[in-house]
């Protein structure tokens, strides 16, 4: 299939997934995950109506976003991967909103060089799995409560990365948690879900979702 039409299958899932839970498709923003996805490709995608992009890689995102600054209007980048604090400075120049907020360390090293307000999204370790980053549950409130008094930083909403299944339904109880939580904290945003998963993800509140494959087919490495 090609680029247009896998937008097109998405799209129709998205609506179901969105009119399931009760909800407008349009509460739902698609960002579309260029990791290892070529610039001409990206272009594709905006030129089919993409408007979000999240890469994972600080330099490959650099690298990326500079052959893409022609594009008729500004896409919004998405940092959705790991960020190291040495990284914070470069991230903070081609970044409009950071998803992976895992520390408060991370929190004071970004508020301390952004020149502006920087709007990020806390990420939380909804399943517990130590392979994973984020704040546990039961410290998002403290945490949250700590980076609000920071001068340059601006949290949306919260974030997570759902353990790797083969039925989307056994996540389900980690969109949930993760919904309850920023309901809890009077958040607006909430990043989950991806290819595997996000139409239970949306049933479960989504906001964002972080779509590869479903875009852009398997990755080439």
């Amino acid at each position: 299939m090609s680029l247009r039409e896998n937008l097109r299958e998405l799209d129709d899932r998205i609506g179901r997934a969105a009119e399931k839970a009760g909800r407008s498709p349009d509460e739902v923003t698609t960002i579309a995950v260029t990791k290892t996805v070529g610039p001409e490709l990206v272009r594709e995608a905006f030129e089919a109506g993409i408007r979000h992009f999240g890469e994972n890689r600080v330099q490959e995102a650099g690298s990326k976003i500079r052959q893409l600054t022609a594009l008729e209007s500004t896409p919004t980048w998405h940092m959705i991967g790991h960020l190291q604090t040495n990284k914070v400075p470069t991230a903070i120049g081609l970044f409009d909103l950071i998803h992976g907020v895992d520390s408060v360390r991370l929190a004071d090293a970004i508020s301390l060089n952004a020149q502006h307000r920087m709007p990020v999204l806390l990420q939380v370790n909804v399943s517990g799995e130590p392979s994973k980053s984020g704040f546990p549950p039961a410290e998002v409130a403290a945490a949250l409560e700590r980076i609000a008094t920071l001068p340059h930083l601006e949290v949306r909403g919260l974030m997570t990365i759902a353990p790797l299944t083969n039925d989307p339904e056994d996540v389900r109880p980690v969109f949930r948690q993760l919904r309850m939580l920023r309901d809890s904290l009077g958040l607006k945003h909430l990043s989950m879900g991806m290819t595997d998963d996000f139409e239970v993800a949306i049933e479960e509140g989504a906001t964002m979702i972080r779509i590869g494959r479903a875009i852009f087919g398997e990755r080439s490495r």
